[in-house]
């Protein structure tokens, strides 16, 4: 019998499921909201948690190699694909207990946790919330470690991007978009997975709830200046876990050289840099990405982190003298 479909208490399958999901696409109804999410195999849990507009679906090419291994769960968070999107709370915190919530509703306690983009500053989130519950954090092309941005998310922070969303996800205009890239193809030039991700994020906002959690969603996170949430100041709370980072070199949303400064102010980190891939190195170098996760997650031990060794750290991260600044910042400061 095929792991992925066996039933899991208390969720029942997805009896309409949209044309062409995945048969491992099931619901659970969490707060009276129904949460999508897939899940095969079986052994140590590993959470795969998706980046703003996308859905559990873009874990696709590494979901099955991944379940030979291990019980995977990867959820549409609230807001996107087919999970509820209600009028609510779409902070990093209301995220990351959601997906706590999940994990603990389909029986486990504790996971290896993967973030993507958005999903990326959930899992560090939720590793900071609930210590007890992660084994592991990798953050792939993740938010919430500097300011960068692309402009295109920047803009659509602004006040009365509302009104002109619907404009930009008009179907004849994503048709000119997807025309535009496969005239690219056609003539020997690279069509990027960025491009085809982020046509097929845009065409999802032509819903007018999915448009309403998306600007929720980003307005929390990004505004003209770039990314507001910035986990840095806490980072040196990941050397109590085993902590991998994974970034595309050529990645046009966040750069990876956000990734690189997070790898350097956290001891005992490891960093693997895609040369070829942009913002989804796992739709990049799918073999590589699964390659890369399984020999961190054989060569580490699961963190156990309780309130005595987390108060430690806490308290010896707080010591921590900040940087000097130099004497004119200082001095601009204080005007």
């Amino acid at each position: 019998m095929n792991p992925a479909s066996r039933a899991v208490p208390g969720v029942r399958a997805n009896a309409s499921r949209p044309t062409g999901a995945d048969d491992e696409l099931r619901q659970i109804v969490l707060h009276g909201h129904r949460v999508f999410f897939r899940s095969a195999g079986t052994g140590p849990v590993v959470v795969l948690v998706h980046g703003i507009t996308s859905t559990s679906a873009t874990w696709a090419k590494v979901l099955p190699y991944l379940a030979e291994r291990y019980t995977v769960i990867a959820p549409d968070l609230i807001g996107h694909g087919e999970s509820a999107k209600p009028r609510g709370d779409y902070s990093l915190g209301a995220y990351a207990s959601g997906v706590r919530d999940l994990l603990l509703a389909l029986g486990h306690e504790r996971a290896t946790y993967v973030g993507h983009s958005l999903g990326g500053g959930v899992a560090m989130q939720l590793a900071y919330q609930f210590p007890e519950h992660c084994e592991r954090l990798v953050l792939v092309s993740s938010g919430g470690l500097g300011r960068d941005i692309s402009a295109l998310l920047k803009a659509a922070s602004l006040p009365g991007s509302e009104l002109v969303l619907p404009l930009l996800v008009d179907e004849r205009i994503l048709g000119l978009g997807r025309l535009a890239g496969r005239l690219l193809g056609r003539i020997g030039l690279r069509v990027h997975t960025d491009v085809e991700e982020v046509l097929r994020g845009h065409a999802s906002l032509s819903d007018g709830a999915t448009r309403a959690a998306f600007l929720h969603t980003l307005r929390t996170i990004v505004d003209l200046r770039g990314q507001r949430v910035d986990a840095t100041d806490r980072l040196y709370l990941a050397e109590a876990i085993p902590f991998l980072i994974v970034w595309g070199e050529h990645d046009p949303i966040i750069p990876a050289d956000h990734g690189r400064a997070a790898h350097r102010l956290v001891a005992g980190s490891r960093l693997e840099v895609f040369p070829a891939a942009g913002h989804f190195p796992h739709l990049d170098d799918p073999l590589r990405f699964v390659r890369i996760l399984e020999n961190f997650i054989d060569t580490t031990q699961p963190a156990r982190v309780d309130a005595a060794r987390w108060g430690k750290v806490l308290r010896d991260g707080g010591h921590q003298a900040a940087p000097a600044r130099p004497r004119a910042a200082r001095r601009a400061a204080s005007q």
